[in-house]
């Protein structure tokens, strides 16, 4: 059996975004993989508020990546006789850069939530700040590590891979696609259609994309459907002066739960035109049974999947047709053949057995 070590952040009580839960599931799956073959190191970021704190951050020591914990994690592969190293994010590339330099049999795998830089140039255009920026080119010199480094990279999607190519010259190695465990506990109270009269559902934090995204839906499309649109996620109340419209936006933010508000909705959409990676929320909305009307972005990684889940809309008046074409439409408020995609391809099972497949596990 392969020893592994996880090079991964360190989570505290809560998870409160798509890329800390895919952290925690991508931990939970190679402990059940490798069990008492599996190590683990956890890194914890610290701010960069000096100036020798940026230039390090220039040579990779960004996201808790520092000499310490580059030494830490060199020592537990010699004392331990670590096989493979897994690298749970393509901006610690310097940890793949140390592994290398020390030489050995040592197999390095990073896994690649983004295109970080492609991620971060999209964040430095909707905010051109000088830390912005700086942020971008700490991740782009780390990532660049990363993929020169790694023996396997595994990438969310082929539209990532295709990224990598053309940002660095070198694709995945692997496809793997975006999974969840799996939260919806009981269809109890999911019985019945939903007619005329119910909301549409946006749901994501309050990262540029995702707000960016939902103003465009408010200004553009929410005023011309027949229906009202529900706005729920973690800091999206600070929207809620700006975008709530009576009976036609609802700005909700965040809630402790989110399954009823799934079941309750006509339908999710994904106005996102901006990012990199597979969309979590995609992945949740098929997990409760919920088809989604998105843009291209959105469904980027879901592409062979999307006239299944949902309808690609390109622009404001697709997704205006879109919605009112299904006003006098009963929908379920939960289908199981989307929900059956979830399962097939976005659960743990299915992502252990990729990792189990890729890594040697069990």
């Amino acid at each position: 059996m392969p020893r592994l070590l996880l090079v991964t952040k360190k989570l505290g009580e809560s998870y409160p975004g798509g890329r800390e839960l895919f952290w925690r599931f991508n931990r939970d799956c190679l402990r059940d993989i490798f069990g008492e073959n599996l190590f683990v190191v956890e890194l914890e970021p610290t701010p960069v508020r000096t100036p020798a704190a940026v230039v390090a951050a220039m040579n990779g020591h960004i996201d808790g990546v520092s000499r310490a914990s580059l030494i830490a994690i060199l020592k537990m592969v010699q004392e331990n006789r670590i096989t493979q190293v897994f690298i749970d994010g393509s901006n610690m590339g310097e940890v793949a850069a140390a592994l290398r330099s020390q030489g050995g049999p040592v197999k390095i795998t990073t896994f690649f939530h983004n295109v970080e830089a492609r991620f971060f140039l999209g964040s430095l255009r909707a905010s051109w700040t000088p830390r912005a920026l700086l942020v971008l080119i700490a991740n782009y010199l780390a990532e660049r590590k990363a993929v020169k480094h790694s023996d396997v990279i595994i990438a969310l999607s082929e539209a990532d891979s295709r990224g990598l190519e053309r940002t660095y010259g070198r694709g995945a190695s692997l496809i793997s696609p975006l999974a969840l465990r799996d939260q919806m506990t009981s269809t109890q109270d999911v019985d019945g259609d939903i007619g005329r009269g119910a909301y549409v559902l946006f749901v994501g934090g309050a990262f540029y994309a995702n707000k960016a995204g939902i103003v465009w839906f408010v200004d553009n499309v929410a005023p011309r459907i027949d229906c009202e649109t529900v706005v729920v996620g973690r800091g999206m109340e600070e929207l809620k002066p700006d975008l709530e419209r009576p009976g036609k936006v609802r700005i909700v933010g965040g809630v402790k739960s989110l399954s009823q508000w799934y079941f309750g909705a006509k339908l999710v959409i994904a106005p996102i035109f901006d990012g990199s990676g597979m969309k979590t929320k995609v992945a949740e909305a098929l997990m409760f049974g919920k088809k989604i009307a998105g843009t291209p972005e959105a469904f980027s990684g879901y592409e062979d999947i999307a006239a299944r889940a949902g309808w690609i809309c390109k622009n404001s008046d697709d997704f205006v047709a879109t919605i009112n074409s299904l006003g006098g439409v009963s929908l379920p408020s939960f289908d199981p053949n989307v929900r059956a995609l979830y399962e097939e391809r976005y659960s743990y099972p299915a992502a252990r057995a990729r990792y189990a497949q890729a890594l040697g596990g069990r």
